[in-house]
């Protein structure tokens, strides 16, 4: 069982680090021939403490860098519609055109049918990508104001040759001062590319991974960044035995037992708006599996590993244990997956209906 630090010795319950972009999503259309955008704020660990804000009720609060422009003003007002504390974020002066420091765009169109969700990302240059060690006062984070859990990712660590370096200071801090900790290892080759590749990735993130107690990820993130191979999938890993995983992730806590938790979502892609769903999650040499859902439709899938995430700390906060936790993790997932937009819309009486086996009946 995770143990967490009491609630009322901490201002947050948790606390995300990692960059927040300004989605532009086409709707029903395509990028590159729509017109018009509707705009939401978004990013892979952003999107965890939102979810267990808006969702689970929890306090929560990002750290994170803008530069401060209409644009980044435009992200922060999103955020605090969110519920998220916006006081530890980081602004950093403009110099008017984007030269030395920007904000990150992230262009998203969902996918139908045969043709699959495209992102296309827009974040060189931007503000978080710079940040460094020494440049957040983790001490004070952790130490004076007080975490019960810290959440960071994978996509945070790919921005640049600096990012790991903080991701790194932030997680000993969290421990020194008995914060859990949980990284989503999220690989994204658009971002590794142009500095390593996989080789890089894993260089980065086994050297992270030793200082974590919540491990996320899906059998490509395991084998992309932690060099674990997964026996029994297909060539493009959209499906995988369960006991394959499952031996997989034996291998894994041998390597790096501080790891109290590791969780991984099971998705098996029939189509951009069908796919079979399901999460494992494993604690104490016992493995747990959410209830699965096969032929789950698919209204916008980013987010929905985020979501999954969330709902995996609130159950473990709240439960204490993998078990429980899994299935709200599984069931938050699915219905993030049901609404536009990168975070979730979900109600707390929504997910636990699920946890329950409740089916879609109109609710009146």
């Amino acid at each position: 069982m995770l143990n967490y630090r009491k609630k009322e010795d901490c201002k947050y319950d948790i606390l995300s680090l990692g960059e927040v972009m300004l989605r532009l999503d086409p709707g029903d259309g395509r990028i590159h021939t729509t017109r018009t955008f509707a705009v939401w704020e978004g990013g892979g660990e952003y999107n965890v403490a939102r979810g267990m804000r808006r969702c689970f009720g929890q306090r929560a609060a990002v750290v994170t860098a803008f530069a401060d422009n209409p644009v980044g003003r435009l992200v922060e007002d999103f955020i605090m519609q969110g519920g998220v504390d916006v006081s530890l974020i980081k602004w950093v002066k403009y110099d008017g055109i984007g030269r030395t420091v920007r904000n990150g765009l992230n262009f998203t169109e969902k996918g139908f049918g045969v043709r699959g969700a495209v992102g296309c990302s827009d974040r060189g240059n931007t503000a978080v990508s710079q940040l460094k060690e020494g440049d957040i006062d983790w001490d004070y984070i952790f130490g004076t104001l007080g975490v019960r859990h810290f959440h960071t990712g994978g996509i945070f660590a790919a921005l640049s040759d600096t990012t790991p370096g903080v991701v790194i200071e932030a997680l000993k801090a969290a421990k020194k001062y008995g914060t859990i900790t949980s990284y989503d290892l999220n690989y994204r080759p658009s971002l590794w590319k142009s500095i390593g590749g996989k080789e890089r990735a894993q260089q980065v993130n086994r050297e992270i991974a030793k200082y974590v107690d919540v491990m996320i990820g899906n059998e490509e993130d395991f084998t992309a960044c932690l060099g674990f191979e997964v026996e029994g999938t297909d060539a493009n890993l959209s499906n995988i035995k369960v006991d394959s995983f499952k031996n997989m992730i034996k291998n894994v806590v041998k390597e790096y037992p501080n790891f109290q938790v590791v969780a991984t979502t099971l998705r098996t892609v029939k189509t951009a708006t069908v796919n079979d769903w399901g999460a494992i999650a494993y604690q104490d040499g016992e493995f747990y599996e959410s209830i699965y859902r096969p032929g789950l439709e698919i209204f916008d899938r980013v987010g929905g590993g985020d979501s999954f995430a969330s709902g995996l700390v609130y159950g473990l906060m709240t439960y204490g244990t993998a078990e429980k936790a899994v299935d709200y993790g599984a069931a938050h997932g699915a219905l993030a997956m049901t609404t536009p937009g990168d975070t979730s819309m979900a109600t707390l009486a929504e997910v636990e209906k699920l946890v329950g086996g409740g089916s879609a009946r109109v609710d009146r």
